[in-house]
């Protein structure tokens, strides 16, 4: 049975629901996007037209604040608060994408998650700024394709046809949770197309990205915002500092000072911590590697920081290539976790322990009392993700240098 209520073929076709006497609410997105679209014509014009009135040029960088450049980032707190709402994108928008990646991946854990899982292992294999920024557009005409093709099995067929779909109608129909992990259209069970956003801000996000690799060679934006250039990684921590323009803010002469020296001297610690809350918010083999790199890096301490960028960012990488390989392990073993895990617990209960086999998205017809527990030993994951790549940006920047 298709169907168990008439249904309309014009909703198919993008006709509107019945507003019955109301019809504010049937409009309210279409009139929300008009009201959006209008205050951005008017900002423009009236920027236009204010430039035009008092002879002034336009921002050569398109920035909030035009007076702050980088020469202005270290002269005070508030300097470079509006310097960070300017280019923090520009410093940080390759480290944001991978982390709305891994964000996609913890929210969907389907057969899609893992093709973005595999497209995050390959950008991070490439490691090198100049490198990622070669495959990018590759990356952003994926991500394009891609929701316009998952769109289109959210739309499905039209139901005017009264036909089912082969993977239902075959003589070895497909379990309604494996429809569900491959994200495939189906009458019973609809595609969630929720998903559809977190693929959305991931490809906004790449989509800047790209603009951002096409700048970094403009002059004007060198100027303003400087250059993304990685540093040295050869030479040792005293010649980065001979090298370095940033003055030393080690004895905390203003309250800039002191923010940098709590980022920079004790983030590595911080991560630390969130490694260690990653390796033990979840019991599973995957976390024995959390905790063997947390104690590597407390036995070491802060004595990495004193060696060769090369060497300090070495170990580091070795973490977030296990964190990506971990991320790839878990969206494979999700077909079994969120598919069939009813037939796990009933035979291979030791396998579900070992591995953490738990379904972290709802919708699925077993394991929903899980959901909302194991959903946050992935926040964790993510989490030290994040913080991850935080600390190595730190340690390839010339300020992480004088600490």
């Amino acid at each position: 049975m298709l169907y168990v209520a008439p249904v309309d073929p014009a909703n198919w076709f993008g006709g509107l629901l019945k507003c019955n006497d109301n019809v504010l609410p049937c409009l309210q997105n279409h009139l929300t996007i008009l009201i959006l679209m209008a205050l951005e014509a008017t900002v423009h014009r009236h920027q236009l037209y204010y430039r035009l009135q008092n002879r002034l040029p336009p921002p050569p960088t398109g920035s909030i604040f035009y007076n702050i450049a980088q020469k202005n980032v270290d002269d005070e707190l508030l300097s470079c608060i509006k310097y960070f709402i300017n280019y923090g994108f520009y410093k940080f928008g390759l480290e944001i994408c991978f982390v709305a990646a891994v964000n996609v991946i913890r929210q969907r854990m389907d057969f899609y998650a893992l093709i973005h899982a595999s497209w995050l292992t390959y950008l991070l294999s490439r490691r090198q700024r100049k490198a990622v920024a070669e495959v990018w557009p590759k990356y952003c005409c994926f991500l394009a394709s891609l929701v316009v093709f998952q769109y289109l099995l959210c739309i499905g067929l039209p139901p005017a046809l009264c036909k089912d779909y082969p993977w239902r109608t075959s003589q070895w129909p497909l379990h309604s949770n494996l429809i569900k992990w491959l994200y495939l259209p189906d009458f019973a069970k609809r595609p969630d197309a929720c998903f559809l956003l977190y693929d959305f801000l991931l490809l906004l996000f790449a989509s800047l990205q790209w603009q951002v690799f096409e700048n970094e060679t403009n002059p004007d934006l060198i100027v303003q915002a400087g250059d993304n250039a990685e540093i040295n990684q050869i030479l040792d921590t005293a010649s980065l500092s001979e090298c370095s323009s940033v003055t030393n803010f080690i004895h905390c002469r203003s309250y800039l000072d002191l923010v940098k020296v709590i980022v920079f001297r004790y983030q590595f610690w911080f991560v630390l911590c969130l490694i260690f809350m990653t390796g033990t918010t979840r019991i599973s083999i995957f976390c024995v590697g959390y905790l063997l790199a947390c104690f590597f890096f407390m036995w070491f301490g802060r004595s990495l920081q004193l060696k060769p960028v090369k060497y300090l960012l070495r170990p580091w990488d070795c973490l977030i290539a296990y964190t990506g390989l971990v991320i790839v392990v878990k969206n494979l073993l999700a077909v079994g976790a969120c598919a069939y895990l009813g037939v796990l617990q009933r035979n291979h209960c030791w396998l579900i322990q070992t591995f953490g086999m738990f379904c972290t998205v709802p919708g699925y017809s077993a394991g929903k009392q899980e959901v909302a527990l194991k959903k946050e030993g992935s926040l964790w994951a993510v989490s030290g993700f994040h913080s991850l790549h935080d600390n190595c940006g730190t340690g390839s920047v010339y300020h992480g240098q004088n600490t």
